[in-house]
């Protein structure tokens, strides 16, 4: 059975049982500060099981891209190393809110594994939770009777905490789960021991392949379990488990969701899967991590250096470094297999096709970043061993640096190290790691409380902040939140006036005011699906109502901003093409940053181009339209732009300013006129990733500050040049004047050097056949390295040792000949190792040329004579 119709039976099978079969969720997660990623199917009906939802549809199937690779669900480091652990998998899911319940769901599940897959009944076992006295729990006898309904109890098992009882984080919604596993071993090994002795104990051939959770309970923050207000279903079945079952192989990377990725992979590197260990470890690695990248970039998270664009950034570069490793791949290569991917899951995730040349645009120059730095750091190995030639070890300090700055894995280093005949000081490597560990997790250090209920309501707030900046309203619910030592509170009302961040536009600011109450509201913002007021004070008195009040000077100035970058998306459309795309933005009071897709540097005359129409049409002055509650259908009918990355429901609010100009998607706020912007200016275009363009822009006020400012510089540039008529000319003039004297100094302190040289072999003394110079000199030591190329064009058989003394700093130089250099004895590096303890310093360098830098002056003659004694012993 293809892998295409495994899928379209499972969602088949729950549609004829009254589930609506909905679209996956964005891989990354926009709303719920606990997660970085969709790493459960249940992920994205979270607000719907804590009730802050309403409940759409009571039963739900779907297949959903899940990735797990930080946090409590962390499977990257066996990926590719064992047969079944993937960063990004399919989870196939059925969900009840608050209708059906356990008998159901075992039941259905049974059908479906044995009269639809028919997978054999003999092959098959089940866990149940078997309680757990420390949470009072009992074991899930309910559940097990429902099994016995379908098994042999001798294949029903209890099962600990740990395996039965799922939990999404340290708080949220779980509940105990009952498991189902299946045994692919042969007939010879189930004769030897039953599969049952084998149950979750990591054997790859009797693994879960699908697992049904019985939620009623919500994990709070002091870890209490308090019982969900309805009984909900949340099923899981890995995707890639059951496909390797039903397609009779014994590993995940066998069936026909990995074959045409790692068949490829295999061809481009010229190898044979199934060869070579290493090799195929690394094209397993390599055709999971390929899924979890291309997709993720195509949901609209670009790599970066922090958060969700880090992993990202990780992942790839794992994969990048086995093939590098162990597939000799020099340049870049896995962008050649998003064709691969788009090809195989086009039909059903669209948006992998639909953003190919983007992916693989992206993921390119990603590959060739990271390997310009792998040979940057095998450079920085090999200059460390030969300033350390003597070693037989590799500090961990240098291993973590390695590892910290290049990103090279521990792995390749001990790998390089051993082709040396060296060893690495693991321990000092593991000191480095862990400071780092506890660095970052106490920069991301966030400690919650519980939600105090105060006045309880069902539903989410009502937000009428689209047509007010101010309302009477009650405290909901809030709690204390500590971050960096700082101390803030969250609150939730019934109703409120102030925007939450979402679709790149932050959250709005204000107060909160009761009597003589102040609250500070410092950001709004969404968590699941829970509007949350950040105040900088806990409400002394939860009782009254409230003033709400919006900042609306802020609020304004966001509005310009948000509503110019719809006119400027347009304009870019006008000026560069259809294809440009958005990627993100950021919208606040003082400014608006927009990334779109396109693939070169945007000339002067484009961006005159794009700013000359989007101020036309801030002076047309036209008024905005938004309507509420569209059929998402109709929008895109009417040409509505959406935004990258985002999920849209059944009914969409659709911002236009002229249908035929600018008609966009959005839950943002704007003006209600567009000559209420002002004006409006671009700062700066630039590239943040492969053919994504980022620009920045202001409005209004701060467009009028910005061009002032510019007009002030030019004005205090003619007043420098006693009012010249043309400054530009003026200070073209005086940079190709500086630039004359700068080759004219270039060339006068060659000059120095040769002289200074020359003196310097003057005032040799000559050991054997070497010319030793050793003395201090008045010289600036950036300038030794200059002294001694001019010394190479005039001589060899010569080694120069120097002692400088500045501003109580003390440097020592060396340079040896390059003839005497090709014989092993003579190497500065080792020299100035040795000399340096003098002076009290340290340092290092190559054969040719070292310094080192110290602290104490009083050691440089016995510095300069330790110099002469070694030139003596290599000789």
């Amino acid at each position: 059975m293809k892998s295409s119709d495994i899928r379209k039976h499972f969602l088949d099978f729950f549609e004829s049982k009254g589930h609506q079969v909905v679209p996956g969720a964005p891989i990354v997660v926009k709303d719920d500060p606990t997660l970085l990623f969709i790493n459960a199917g249940m992920n994205q009906f979270k607000d719907v099981f804590l009730g802050n939802s309403p409940v759409q549809y009571s039963r739900i199937a779907d297949t959903q891209k899940c990735l797990r690779v930080s946090g409590k669900h962390n499977d990257l480091e066996e990926v590719g190393h064992d047969t079944y652990h993937h960063t990004l998998f399919e989870m196939l899911g059925n969900w009840s809110f608050g209708d059906y319940f356990k008998k159901e769901a075992i039941a259905w599940a049974w059908e479906l594994l044995t009269d639809v897959y028919k997978i054999d009944k003999n092959n098959l076992y089940v866990t149940v939770f078997g309680g757990d006295e420390s949470e009072g729990l009992e074991p899930d006898e309910e559940a097990r009777e429902f099994w016995k309904q379908h098994i042999a109890e001798d294949r029903i098992l209890y099962g600990s905490k740990k395996d039965n009882f799922w939990e999404m984080g340290e708080t949220g919604p779980c509940g105990p789960c009952s498991e189902i596993h299946v045994d692919i071993r042969s007939a010879e090994e189930k004769e030897k021991l039953s599969g049952r002795e084998l149950i979750n104990k990591d054997h790859p051939l009797v693994i879960e392949i699908w697992n049904l959770v019985f939620i009623q309970f919500n994990r709070m923050a002091n870890k209490n379990l308090v019982p969900l207000p309805h009984k909900h279903i949340d099923t899981g079945m890995g995707f890639e488990r059951l496909t390797m079952v039903l397609q009779g192989v014994q590993s995940n990377y066998d069936t026909d969701i990995f074959t045409p990725l790692i068949g490829q992979l295999a061809k481009m590197a010229g190898v044979q899967y199934g060869s070579d260990e290493k090799k195929d470890i690394a094209m397993r690695v390599i055709s999971d991590h390929i899924r979890a990248v291309a997709f993720t970039i195509a949901d609209g998270q670009l790599p970066s250096n922090t958060g969700a664009g880090y992993v990202i950034r990780r992942i790839l570069r794992r994969a990048v470094r086995y093939g590098f490793t162990f597939l000799g791949f020099e340049e870049a290569f896995m962008y050649q297999l998003v064709a691969v991917l788009v090809e195989q899951m086009k039909e059903v995730f669209p948006e992998i096709e639909k953003q190919q040349q983007l992916v693989e645009m992206v993921i390119r120059e990603e590959e060739q970043a990271f390997l310009r730095t792998l040979s940057q750091g095998v450079k920085r190995f090999e200059q460390y061993l030969e300033s350390n030639s003597d070693t037989q070890t590799i500090e961990g300090v240098f291993a973590f640096e390695l590892f910290d700055t290049f990103g090279f894995p521990i792995d390749l280093t001990q790998l390089m190290a051993r082709e040396k005949g060296l060893d690495v000081d693991m321990k000092g490597f593991q000191q480095g790691l862990s400071a780092q560990k506890e660095r970052s997790r106490k920069a991301a250090e966030l400690t919650t409380d519980d939600w105090i209920e105060v006045h309880p309501q069902d539903g989410t707030t009502l937000f009428l902040g689209y047509d007010r900046l101010q309302c009477e309203a009650r405290i909901v619910k809030y709690r204390k939140v500590v971050q960096k030592k700082q101390t803030f509170y969250e609150i939730v009302l019934d109703q409120t006036p102030f925007y939450a961040e979402s679709g790149g536009q932050v959250g709005d600011t204000g107060v909160l005011i009761a009597g003589d109450q102040k609250l500070q509201v410092l950001n709004t913002k969404k968590e699941n699906n829970l509007w949350v007021h950040v105040v900088d004070q806990a409400p002394k008195d939860v009782e009254p109502v409230y003033l709400a009040r919006v900042d609306e000077y802020k609020r304004r100035l966001t509005a310009n901003n948000h509503s110019a970058t719809h006119l400027m998306h347009a304009a870019l459309r006008q000026v560069l093409g259809t294809h440009v795309e958005q990627k993100g933005s950021l919208v606040d009071a003082d400014r608006l940053r927009f990334d779109f897709a396109h693939f070169a540097k945007m000339s002067p005359d484009e961006i005159k181009e794009v700013e000359k129409i989007v101020n036309r049409k801030i002076r047309e002055n036209i008024s905005g339209s938004i309507q509420f509650d569209v059929p998402i259908d109709e929008a895109r009918e009417m040409g509505a732009m959406a935004l990258f990355g985002e999920k849209y429901g059944d009914k969409v609010r659709v911002v236009t300013f002229d249908p035929e100009y600018s008609v966009e998607l959005c839950g943002g706020t704007h003006v209600l006129a567009t000559g209420q912007i002002g004006c409006f200016k671009i700062l700066s275009e630039g590239a943040i990733a492969a053919g994504v363009r980022r620009i920045e822009a202001v409005t209004a006020d701060k467009a009028e500050e910005f061009m002032n400012e510019q007009l002030e510089q030019i004005q205090e540039i003619k007043e420098l040049f006693k009012g010249a008529a043309q400054p530009v000319q003026s200070v073209t003039n005086l940079i190709q004047e500086h630039a004359g004297f700068q080759k004219e100094l270039e060339q006068l302190q060659k000059e120095k050097a040769l002289q200074s040289a020359r003196e310097l072999l003057q005032n040799s003394i000559k050991l054997g056949d070497v010319s030793f110079v050793a003395q201090k000199v008045s010289m600036d030591p950036g300038q030794t390295k200059n002294l001694m190329h001019q010394l190479r064009s005039i001589e060899n058989n010569w080694v120069v040792v120097l002692a400088m003394e500045q501003n109580g700093k003390v440097n020592l130089a060396v340079g040896i000949s390059d003839d005497l250099v090709q014989d092993d004895k003579f190497h500065a590096g080792k020299m100035i190792r040795e000399i340096t303890r003098y002076i009290k310093g340290g340092g290092g360098g190559q054969p040719h040329f070292a310094m080192a830098g110290g602290k104490d002056a009083s050691g440089i003659p016995q510095a300069l004579e330790a110099a002469h004694n070694m030139v003596k012993s290599w000789i």
